[in-house]
């Protein structure tokens, strides 16, 4: 089931998909492609679509219109050949805390239909990968955050899949132990794993995906390696001007009348692209401009 030969351009490509809830327009009209054998970062402030979209692509959620493929397989009529090819890490935490690391994963051989005589080497791979071979034993329950959050990535790597989505892989849980899952990732991403992964931690996004699509509303505003995204949107660098309220109103409304792009905090106002300019700047800190500028320049959402 991971080979390579049959293996698509594209594991995922969704074209002017649209999902609705009665009056609300979840997702609107959105391009997504994800090139087999990379990561994909898809990137927004909540409410902006990328669960709804994560749901379609598992076909728990049917599109109104539009058109997705998943590794070749057109949704949502191949939706369950397309589901046993892929893996599946949820936002929420739906492991058996009756059941040990172990018989976890076990369940999912028999679910995924992994041969009897490969389901042993194929759990002691997933308890590897996962760093979890010497809690084998211990009941869910007696497991941290991030070990839990381990097992969820283990369970969805049981059977190989040649896709793996991850829907906000990292939430909520310390910067110590999203450092370990950031280093698990990026190991099924060099090993040739195709990936997407919903997240609002920018940060996340700049270190693991080769490109990120940002969204806002239902909609992809913005799409590209992220340091292209930088450069395009926020330039090189970034003067961060401090002052009381009524000095940043004047400072940002200067910068906006001679044509640069402003991104306004509670404490200051960054002005864009200054690297290029040549006139007279107002007294600040100068930065290298970040992915952190770009999501709020294009969605208007502080970073939680």
């Amino acid at each position: 089931m991971n080979s390579l030969q049959h293996m698509p351009e594209l594991a995922i490509s969704m074209r002017a998909v649209v999902k609705r809830f009665g009056d609300i327009v979840a997702v609107d009209g959105l391009d997504l492609d994800v090139p087999a054998g990379t990561c994909v970062g898809l990137l927004g402030p909540n409410g902006a679509g990328k669960s709804t979209t994560m749901k379609m692509l598992t076909a728990q959620v049917i599109a109104d219109s539009g058109e997705i493929e998943v590794l070749g397989y057109r949704l949502p009529g191949d939706s369950k050949i397309a589901r046993a090819e892929m893996g599946v890490v949820p936002q929420l935490d739906n492991l058996d805390t009756t059941l040990t690391v172990e018989q976890n994963l076990r369940v999912f051989t028999h679910l995924y239909r992994i041969a009897r005589a490969e389901r042993a080497d194929a759990v002691e791979r997933a308890l590897e990968v996962a760093n979890l071979t010497d809690r084998r034993k211990a009941k869910v329950d007696e497991l941290s955050g991030g070990m839990r959050r381990r097992l969820l990535i283990a369970r969805g790597l049981v059977h190989r899949p040649r896709l793996l989505l991850l829907d906000e892989p990292t939430v909520g849980l310390d910067p110590q132990v999203r450092q370990e899952l950031w280093a698990l990732i990026d190991a099924l991403r060099s090993e040739g794993t195709s990936i997407l992964m919903s997240t609002h931690y920018i940060e996340e996004a700049q270190r693991l995906a080769d490109t990120v699509t940002i969204m806002s509303h239902g909609r992809a505003v913005a799409k590209g390696p992220p340091a292209d995204l930088v450069s395009q949107h926020a330039g090189d660098e970034v003067l961060e001007v401090y002052g009381p309220p009524a000095r940043l109103v004047e400072v940002e409304a200067e910068a906006v009348a001679a044509g640069m792009r402003t991104r306004r905090t509670g404490t200051s106002v960054a002005l864009m692209g200054v690297e290029s300019r040549n006139g007279d700047l107002p007294d600040g800190v100068r930065r290298a401009a970040n992915l952190e500028d770009v999501f709020v320049l294009l969605t208007g959402e502080e970073v939680s």
